[in-house]
């Protein structure tokens, strides 16, 4: 180890590593490693690019994590990597020097970091550690590079810009890249051979981006065909039905739809809940008010859907608010209420007369007028429900009860007229009446 003065000028000729001083002579003071005195980011303000000793080729042990790979994000995994600098490459060994220099002999080949084109820069936005600067490569590839040595992250970091910047150079003038031996090192360093294999990647590069375009352009035009001849060679929906395929739903269909399929004037899933409902729950505390099960009423529904024959009594059903609350949905999905559009508000003109003779006379007559499914299933309701308002003194519900609780169900106006709660006022005012009233309104 040698020292640079002014009587020894001609001793650096033979250094193969040098050490700089100050421009007094003097040794640099020692930097001060506590965390409190510099920055969680960066290195001390107090060394400058003259106090460190930088080397064409370079190695040692550094932190490094790859966090992008082709342009795609990756997961940082910091791990202690042995780096060499040498050439265009930044070679990292994920093992001690000794062992990197044993796997070189085997022929294994690390992971490099081609530094042509490359760009360094410092950064604190991508990690929390101190110390951290950036390499990004022409390929789309970065990486993460960090010591918590101040010294020796700086002369890892202008070593790498050295070299990235002189390979910008020997780009810039070709005429230059030619084979030079340096004095301090017996390495020779193929420049234009390098450049030849630079230019052969970045073509190869080239032809394999056009040809993943092409060929996923190619993939898309023919998804998109085959999705034009499905579509248009679809059977329709009344061809799955006759084959079975598709079969017809309970839940949502037309009530006079579905009367005419089962061949009655009121469904058979309607008739089944009120079977089971008077069966075991007519004496269950505030049924058609307490809310069963939501998923096991979902169930029920499917099961109707799908399946012709239905058994309430199955255990699986024992829950009688699962029971009512799908009779309660089934009415709700109709596409058209239980009381016709087009009779909404003449019930509501007929319910505001005061005289109870003129009202029983006018509801009667536009019960009357009902289609005939709507008007058979709305007396089996309403004498089902009848039965529950007898036994209200167990189940405690009222006709008051009841009108609230179907009064938006059965009835309600097409269009939204914007004034909700005085249209839920005559609702259940509707319902309550047609309780009360139910043997001169039916019979």
């Amino acid at each position: 180890m040698r020292i640079k003065n002014a009587n020894m000028q001609h001793d650096r000729l033979h250094q193969t590593k040098s050490m700089v001083f100050t421009d007094s002579g003097e040794v640099p003071k020692p930097i001060s490693r506590h965390r409190r005195n510099h920055s969680q980011h960066y290195v001390s303000d107090n060394i400058t690019p003259r106090d460190i000793s930088v080397n064409e080729n370079k190695e040692g042990v550094l932190n490094q994590t790859k966090i992008t790979d082709r342009g795609k994000k990756l997961r940082k995994n910091w791990t202690t990597s042995y780096i060499v600098l040498s050439g265009r490459k930044l070679e990292i060994y994920k093992e001690s020097k000794e062992q990197a220099v044993s796997n070189l002999k085997s022929g294994n080949k690390p992971e490099w970091i081609d530094l042509c084109g490359a760009h360094v820069e410092w950064t604190k936005e991508k990690s929390s550690r101190k110390n951290v600067f950036q390499i990004s490569t022409v390929s789309g590839n970065e990486f993460l590079l960090q010591s918590d040595a101040d010294i020796t992250v700086l002369e890892w970091f202008h070593a790498i810009r050295n070299k990235i910047d002189s390979l910008g150079k020997e780009q810039q003038f070709p005429s230059l890249s030619v084979n030079i031996r340096r004095s301090t090192s017996t390495e020779l360093l193929h420049l234009g051979a390098d450049s030849k294999e630079q230019k052969a990647e970045q073509r190869k590069s080239l032809i394999s981006k056009l040809n993943y375009s092409a060929s996923d352009t190619c993939d898309r035009n023919r998804v998109k065909t085959r999705l034009k001849k499905f579509i248009s060679r679809r059977p329709s929906l009344k061809t799955l039905q006759e084959k079975g395929l598709i079969k017809d739903q309970v839940f949502g269909c037309p009530l006079e739809t579905l009367c005419k399929r089962e061949h009655a004037t009121v469904p058979h899933f309607v008739k089944h809940c009120i079977e089971a409902v008077e069966k075991r729950g007519l004496d269950a505390a505030g049924i058609y008010r307490v809310s069963g099960n939501l998923s096991t009423i979902q169930k029920l529904r499917f099961v109707i859907n799908q399946e012709e024959k239905l058994n309430l009594d199955d255990s699986q059903w024992e829950d009688i608010h699962v029971v009512t609350g799908a009779l309660k949905m089934f009415f709700r999905e109709l596409p058209e209420p239980l009381f016709p559009y087009c009779f909404f508000e003449q019930f509501i003109e007929a319910i505001k007369n005061q005289d109870n003779d003129l009202r029983v006379k006018a509801v009667r007559n536009l019960v009357k007028k009902l289609p005939r499914s709507n008007h058979d299933t709305m007396k089996t309701l309403f004498e089902h429900l009848r039965k529950i308002v007898i036994n209200a003194s167990v189940n405690l519900m009222s006709t008051q009860s009841l009108g609230i609780v179907f009064g938006p169900t059965l009835l309600g106006p097409e269009k939204d007229t914007g004034n909700m709660a005085v249209c839920m006022i005559y609702q259940s005012q509707i319902v309550e009446f047609m309780l009360m009233e139910f043997d001169n309104l039916f019979y």
